[in-house]
């Protein structure tokens, strides 16, 4: 059984399109808006289903229209929720701009009712997480519930995989429960303190980040692709060219999903890492952030190719 349970985060991405961001106090017209689901953790559970693999995602919802987006998100896509539904709070939403020339982003994320996730939630799914065969979290919920599920994803054999996103410090101990870390340029920069501009630099960042504790590293390079090291070697893995880009919104989820996919069904480090830059690759040709996750047939006709 090839499963992948993800605890996480998910938002409702109200996202705009325009020229530039505005400035403090200043108004400007915008060229596009779009509402559609989104968080990280939600979006990489999204990925991972529709790349193959059985996968739960564990998060709080509230009762509201954004709650019904994200079961119909998760339906749609074959993701199984372990969730549960609140009545003192909202479910989590997210303001997403784009920057029309170039589709490059900034977000503000309030998580809502997941943003109260404990470690107590966390052990009520203890045996979904115990029975992983690879178990993936971010930072977007508090950081004792991915600390707590890191141990006991653990303690079952999992392969653990954190996204430590948003760049956060990290509790002592938690590199260590990692089998993969899985962090952009900028997370790793926060991480290190090693400003990451090229593929050495990404090298000595994953290199100082194996010594802090995590077993492996992969530090995604958006358009470059990615840099997976472990046991002090380092192998680059390009991106592919899938199309024009026209958002880059969910690529790192796209990755992160992909990557936990393939990890579960068996494919080696550096294939996975392959297969998760060919996730992402195609992600970023399509708008949105869950909607533009590929399906399994399209990132094998894509590996196929290049």
């Amino acid at each position: 059984m090839t499963n992948v349970v993800i605890l996480g985060v998910f938002v409702a991405d109200t996202a705009y399109r325009a020229a530039r961001a505005p400035q403090m106090g200043e108004t400007i017209m915008g060229e596009s808006f779009k509402l559609g689901p989104g968080g990280k953790g939600s979006n990489q559970a999204v990925a991972s289903a529709r790349a193959g693999a059985e996968t739960h995602f564990i998060t709080r919802l509230g009762r509201d229209t954004f709650a019904e987006m994200a079961l119909k998100t998760w339906a749609d896509a074959g993701v199984t929720p372990a969730v549960t539904q609140h009545d003192d709070g909202y479910t989590g939403a997210a303001y997403i701009f784009i920057e029309a020339a170039t589709g490059n982003n900034a977000i503000i994320v309030c998580p809502g009712v997941a943003g109260s996730i404990s470690p107590t939630d966390i052990v009520a799914h203890s045996d979904l997480i115990g029975q992983a065969t690879v178990f993936v979290t971010q930072l977007e919920q508090p950081m004792d519930a991915a600390m707590q599920a890191l141990q006991i994803a653990r303690t079952g054999g999992a392969i653990t995989i954190l996204n430590p996103a948003p760049a956060a410090t990290l509790p002592d101990g938690m590199l260590a429960l990692c089998d993969y870390l899985t962090p952009n340029e900028t997370e790793a920069e926060a991480l290190t303190g090693i400003a990451v501009t090229s593929l050495e630099d990404a090298t000595v960042a994953a290199s100082a980040l194996t010594r802090m504790g995590a077993r492996a590293v992969v530090v995604t390079l958006g358009e470059k692709g990615a840099l997976y090291h472990a046991n002090g070697k380092s192998v680059h893995v390009p991106a592919f060219n899938a199309g024009p880009v026209v958002e880059t919104t969910g690529a790192g989820d796209a990755f992160n999903g992909g990557f936990a996919a393939a990890l579960a069904s068996g494919m080696d480090p550096a294939g996975a890492v392959r297969f998760g830059c060919a996730t992402a690759s195609i992600s970023v040709t399509r708008p949105g952030t869950a909607p533009s996750m590929p399906s399994l047939t399209e990132i094998t006709e894509l590996l196929a190719r290049q």
